[in-house]
């Protein structure tokens, strides 16, 4: 069993390489980066990291990487969290420079594109999880009290960056596009679904006489 999973461990690094870089290059190869400026083209990237950013989250947090310890995938999490973070405002800020009346509809739910509130709901999520989590020691909140606030807010981030990845039609290929937002999808709700398993197993048998 020990050997199979050694053995395992090198494929689901490439996989999830795979998963996030082809999405990657195949953008960087659109014929739609002709028509761009370096600015938006820098913001349009940004925003394909961050989703790359929300697939390995749940991963790390669920221990599903090899090679990293417990202790070592939630210290990565904590960690490339605010690299999503930093990625998004890098997002927001480069559509800002290049198209400030378009920002200011997206930021006040009162664009037309339907895209625009996905990201928006998504982004302020983001923020408030990054926030709370660099205060979270200051405010006394406890692991208990941190996981009801953040899982929430984990699924809003996961659904509404899908969302807005989904319906926007720009530079990232459709294929290699929706498989990514399948993997963030199936990633949450298995790192969900082992969660809540584990909680339920030890509250049984803590409960037990």
């Amino acid at each position: 069993m020990k050997g199979r999973r050694s053995a395992r461990a090198p494929l689901i690094w490439i996989a999830l390489a795979l998963a996030i870089g082809v999405p990657i290059a195949l953008a960087a190869g659109s014929e739609q980066l002709t028509w761009r400026g370096p600015v938006y083209i820098l913001a349009g990237f940004a925003g394909i990291i961050a989703l790359g950013v929300v697939l390995v989250q749940p991963l790390l947090i669920g221990g599903y990487l090899p090679g990293l310890s417990a202790y070592r995938g939630r210290r990565a999490h904590h960690r490339i969290g605010g690299t999503l973070a930093l990625a998004v405002v890098i997002h927001v800020a480069g559509l800002w420079i290049t198209s400030p009346p378009d920002m200011i509809d997206a930021l006040t739910y009162t664009s037309p594109t339907p895209f625009s509130p996905f990201g928006v709901t998504a982004m302020w999520a983001i923020f408030i999880v990054a926030l709370l989590a660099l205060l979270r020691w200051r405010l006394g909140l406890r692991l208990r009290t941190w996981r009801i606030v953040h899982i929430p807010l984990a699924i809003v981030i996961v659904a509404g960056s899908v969302a807005h990845c989904l319906l926007i039609e720009g530079t990232m290929e459709t294929i290699s596009k929706a498989a990514l937002c399948a993997a963030v999808l199936a990633a949450t709700v298995k790192v969900m679904v082992d969660l809540w398993r584990r909680r339920t197993l030890r509250d049984s048998s803590i409960a037990r006489p």
